[in-house]
């Protein structure tokens, strides 16, 4: 029980002194319901408060990292509740950013959204050369502030606005070269190269490893959080969360640049 993450879609296992947590909801995709999102939190915690485990990694399962939050409203593991109760604070981002835990992504597959997020915040990612990249709120009316805040950094501005604002998917060559990640294995090599960059960083003296992490860490700036609350409650996310839910392109894309099916 000690390593239950509160929810029957994430594992925690103890592999040496590596901590794993695995995305394991491959019916919907690996999409995070609510609970996902803490108990990806209560990882890094679980390895923080056990002098036997030095470092955290998050992977998913098949061919899917992570792509987001669950958009369809089916919160199915027994927290629905959980979301409205804490909000913002469920989710795991800022927690894994500031973590003193040394946290690798090894990104088996598609990755988006949140899982994109969890990537960048990672002390270094591992993609597989099938992973796939993608910030696609946009398209459904949601305003991203830790992407926004985030992704200028990593990739520029220029990168970035083509990034957020259209949505579009690259493959793991294009994120490693416009900076968005800094490490592609072969995908059947994922698991050793995510170990390898696990050891990279143990080999680092914990103490001046957590302040170069601070130090890049505050790069990032401010990230306005009452934005991307405000932005949860508007029309543009109604239209957005319904025309994904439909299969459907949003009706304010212009019938001419709307593809068949949904963006």
């Amino acid at each position: 029980m000690a390593d239950d993450l509160g929810t029957p879609y994430l594992r925690f296992e103890r592999v040496g002194s590596v901590g794993w947590c695995t995305v394991d909801r491959p019916q919907s995709r690996n999409a995070l319901t609510s609970s996902m999102y803490l108990g990806i939190r209560r990882a890094a915690d679980l390895v923080a408060d056990d002098p036997d485990l030095a470092a955290l990694v998050v992977t998913g399962v098949d061919d899917v990292f992570i792509p987001g939050g669950e958009m369809t409203g089916r919160h199915d593991d027994g927290n629905e509740d959980l979301l409205d109760v804490m909000r913002m604070d469920i989710l795991p981002f800022r927690h894994l950013r500031n973590s003193h835990v040394p946290i690798v992504a090894s990104v088996n597959g598609i990755c988006q959204g949140g899982g994109l997020i969890i990537a960048m915040v990672a002390d270094i990612c591992v993609a597989s050369d099938r992973a796939t990249f993608r910030a696609p709120e946009t398209l459904r009316g949601v305003v991203d502030v830790n992407l926004a805040a985030m992704l200028p950094v990593h990739v520029g501005v220029a990168n970035a606005r083509d990034l957020l604002i259209t949505g579009r998917r690259i493959d793991a060559r294009e994120a490693k070269e416009m900076g968005l990640i800094s490490r592609v294995a072969p995908h059947d090599e994922l698991r050793e190269a995510t170990l390898a960059a696990v050891g990279d960083l143990l080999r680092a003296a914990p103490g001046a490893r957590s302040v170069v992490k601070s130090l890049i860490n505050a790069r990032y700036g401010v990230v306005d959080e009452m934005a991307f609350t405000t932005s949860l409650s508007g029309t543009e996310v109604v239209e957005g969360f319904t025309a994904f839910g439909e299969k459907r392109a949003p009706n304010w894309v212009p019938e001419e640049f709307r593809p068949e099916g949904r963006l």
